[in-house]
């Protein structure tokens, strides 16, 4: 009997000891999980402040936009470029010496094409405009740097996030390693020196499974190796959850001159870009957009080197010239670009393994045309005179055509143009 009451006291101690390891186990959890729940630190708050004042300028003027952006009026003279120590004594330069002449200039257009354009504007014109003299700004929130990886991170690209069409060593890979998460279905031309390009490319709002993830459709001007010293300028619409905070399509721009690294950022979120419209919100909504079987909205871009001042200047739409990248920022293209690449791009996080649906462009794939999926048509390049050309030897490329793919094509009326996109994942793409 005295045995049987040890074993019993023994078994009643190893469920005590059992049951306390547990309980302590689930207070140490519950602490980590507080812990990650924390507000930042005040070093942390301090950081994200000075950076919220370096990008918010002070602004002469206001305007809450429907979509919940703040609009900010900035005198041009104060924008967040100006930061940039080589532009302390920067006389801006109003507009370009030059602007390229082509085929599918909008006023040389045939007037079904005019007739069957529709206006597109982005959502804060509803409720006022920037004044001459100041260019608007979307406001910065705390919120927006707070999803940001870092302070230092906020506003560009991951490293490994352009399109490399060609048999370039693996160390000089940016745009095949499957760690990066980017995919691509793009058209491209390479081998000459291109002075810009241009396209209309119409417009969609593309669904985002993670937040993490995003989608965009633009054109590339792209110079150097593929390698850590590659330039690049890029713009186009994009939807980014982590980015913007919300799920609408947004005119953008980039820059960088070493592979995303250091330099370079979205829009106006670091000094670089030096805006002189009035007009148009680097980073704000585009509306409308369009439609599977309804109305299409296209948006034209065209960027082109001033090649007496050196400068690339960017063109939204019909007569919208929003500004110039400085020709110091770029090493390889400080002279011109070796390759133009046109179409859309993903991110794809592969959470446990498999391809998310984060869509490309309308979500469908090229061979359901006009109506249903994405296109970009009139596409161009801009020569040594100044001249827009149709493009020679137009290449495409996708690292998965069942997730998302392009198909190339031509007539009179769109030039060369090409379809492209997909829904991400589905049967053939799992």
């Amino acid at each position: 009997m005295a045995a049987a009451h040890v074993n019993t006291r023994r078994k009643r101690v190893g469920f005590r000891g059992v049951f306390l390891f547990i309980f302590f186990v689930f207070l140490d959890l519950a602490s980590l999980s507080c812990a990650a729940r924390q507000p930042p630190t005040s070093s942390q708050n301090l950081k994200v402040h000075k950076h919220l004042k370096r990008l918010n300028k002070p602004p002469v003027k206001t305007i809450q936009s429907p979509d919940g952006d703040t609009i900010d009026c900035v005198p041009i003279s104060h924008q967040p470029a100006f930061d940039h120590p080589f532009l302390k004594d920067h006389k801006i330069q109003m507009r370009p010496n030059y602007h390229p002449e082509g085929l599918y200039d909008e006023n040389k257009m045939n007037t079904e094409s005019k007739q069957r354009e529709t206006p597109i504007h982005q959502l804060w014109h509803v409720n006022g405009m920037c004044d001459e003299g100041t260019i608007p700004i979307r406001r910065t929130k705390e919120d927006d740097v707070m999803r940001a990886s870092s302070v230092k991170r906020y506003g560009k690209k991951q490293h490994k996030s352009i399109p490399k069409p060609r048999n370039l060593p693996k160390s000089a890979d940016l745009g095949l390693d499957n760690e990066s998460g980017h995919q691509h279905a793009i058209a491209y031309v390479e081998g000459d020196k291109y002075y810009g390009a241009k396209a209309t490319m119409n417009v969609w709002e593309p669904k985002i499974q993670q937040s993490n993830e995003f989608s965009l459709s633009q054109i590339w001007i792209l110079g150097g190796s593929f390698g850590q010293d590659l330039n690049s300028i890029e713009a186009g619409w994009q939807v980014s959850p982590d980015l913007y905070g919300d799920n609408n399509t947004r005119l953008f721009t980039y820059w960088t001159s070493d592979a995303y690294q250091a330099t370079g950022c979205y829009n106006l979120l670091c000094s670089g870009f030096i805006q002189i419209n009035s007009n148009i919100a680097m980073g704000a909504s585009i509306s409308p957009v369009s439609g599977f079987r309804n109305s299409q909205y296209d948006i034209s871009i065209l960027v082109w080197k001033d090649q007496k001042e050196g400068n690339w200047w960017m063109q939204f739409g019909n007569g919208y010239v929003l500004g110039y990248w400085p020709s110091f920022l770029f090493s390889y293209l400080a002279d011109s670009a070796s390759m133009i690449e046109w179409g859309g791009e993903v991110v794809n996080s592969e959470p446990n393994g498999h391809h998310t649906s984060t869509q490309m462009g309308s979500g469908r794939f090229p061979e359901e045309g006009f109506g249903k999926s994405s296109y970009f048509r009139n596409i161009q390049v801009v020569d040594k005179e100044n001249n827009l050309k149709t493009p020679k030897n137009l290449g495409t490329f996708t690292e998965q055509s069942n997730c998302y793919d392009v198909q190339t094509g031509s007539n009179s009326d769109w030039g060369h143009y090409f379809y492209y996109g997909g829904p991400g994942k589905n049967l053939n793409c799992p």
